[in-house]
């Protein structure tokens, strides 16, 4: 179980401000929230250790990976007991081309997003993962047409 942590405003307003660029200088951060520049770094030092923030990361511009193009894929799976679903979980987290995985609730199991290079990858992806999967009952694509929004959560 997660522990619960406690944000207050300043918090909140600089994880808003580290989501869109997180190497934004700590006199910017300070500034731009009405901070000092050292509480500004005790704060994301202690979020960072508690877990709040989880990853500093780069966010690449997915035709650079040569990944040119994002597919979500909604799955149903035909059992849901745990083994079943941590084995589908350990295959799909195996596979690169997996950008982001959701079990969720409603109508399917798991929401995931895929960039890849194209369509024929797509192809491939769908014959060793979907159809060589006999507990995958169904899936559903939605190829991203243009992507509007990319950054914090």
């Amino acid at each position: 179980m997660t522990e619960i942590v406690t944000l207050d405003q300043f918090d909140r307003k600089l994880l808003a401000l580290v989501q869109k660029n997180n190497l934004r200088p700590a006199r910017e951060l300070a500034e731009a929230v009405g901070l000092s520049e050292s509480a500004v770094l005790r704060r994301l030092r202690r979020m960072r250790s508690e877990g709040v923030i989880v990853a500093d990361v780069a966010v690449v511009d997915p035709a650079f990976a040569g990944e040119v193009v994002s597919i979500h894929v909604l799955v149903s799976l035909e059992r849901e007991r745990s083994f079943d679903l941590d084995a589908f979980i350990r295959k799909i987290r195996l596979r690169p081309e997996v950008k982001k995985i959701w079990y969720v609730t409603g109508e399917v199991d798991f929401v995931l997003l895929l960039r890849l290079p194209g369509m024929d990858h797509y192809a491939d992806f769908v014959d060793d993962v979907f159809h060589a999967d006999e507990n995958v009952k169904s899936f559903k694509t939605i190829v991203a047409i243009r992507e509007i929004e990319t950054g914090g959560v």
